[in-house]
């Protein structure tokens, strides 16, 4: 409770709605395995898994990771598993996809920056702010390819329609991953080589997952 505690308004209702999701997510998994639907039981318990995966990071390895992002993560899913292929979002509203990977590009181009960052920061890593950019860009695009090809198993394997247009889709999301790939790594490679450390949102966001000891280190769970 001591967690709860130290937590905004803001945090405490992110922490609230992501709980939330997760429940109904398990109900949904629970009637569906009674009624028999297999593949929404499928989706359900697999978006649910994902969902903890900040969690999981936290735990093991030790990862701060602040509600805001984690909140983020976990309706990402929601949106794009559960709310996309279970409800049919994709068919029923056409910007649905475009939306979801606009944000999941940045989204993926910063996770991309945060991986080398965190091992610099650390000492563990020395390189030029243009060669931690370089693999801020390419761990994106591997994030982003992999993403891709789950796509194309589970419309294989399952019969789902996350291709949508096939290779034109898959093209495009490509494209946008590549444009928040660029975003990030150069936002990063500008935060490290002109140490603008004090400007920008992109420094709150960057140095959120990174709080001083002081502050209550690693998040640990109630």
């Amino acid at each position: 409770m001591r967690y709860l505690a130290g937590l905004s308004v803001s945090e405490r209702v992110q922490l609230a709605l992501s709980t939330l999701i997760r429940l109904s997510l398990l109900v949904a998994f629970i009637l569906a395995l009674v009624e028999g639907i297999w593949t929404v039981a499928f989706v359900s318990i697999g978006a649910f898994i994902v969902t903890l995966l900040p969690w999981f990071l936290a735990r093991t390895y030790q990862i701060f990771v602040p509600i805001g992002f984690e909140f983020a993560l976990v309706l990402f899913v929601y949106a794009a598993l559960f709310l996309g292929e279970v409800h049919s979002f994709y068919e029923r509203f056409w910007w649905w996809d475009v939306v979801l990977h606009a944000g999941s590009g940045m989204t993926i181009g910063f996770i991309g920056f945060l991986i080398p960052y965190s091992l610099y920061r650390d000492g563990r890593f020395q390189a030029q702010p243009f060669l931690i950019a370089f693999l801020s860009f390419s761990i994106a695009i591997a994030i982003g390819a992999l993403w891709e090809i789950f796509e194309f198993a589970m419309d294989s394997t399952l019969g789902f329609n996350m291709q949508k247009n096939g290779l034109v889709d898959t093209m495009w999301d490509l494209i946008v991953n590549v444009v928040g790939a660029l975003i990030a790594s150069g936002s990063g490679y500008v935060y490290l080589r002109y140490k603008l450390r004090g400007l920008g949102i992109f420094h709150y966001y960057v140095e959120s997952f990174f709080p001083d000891k002081g502050k209550g280190g690693t998040r640990k769970d109630v």
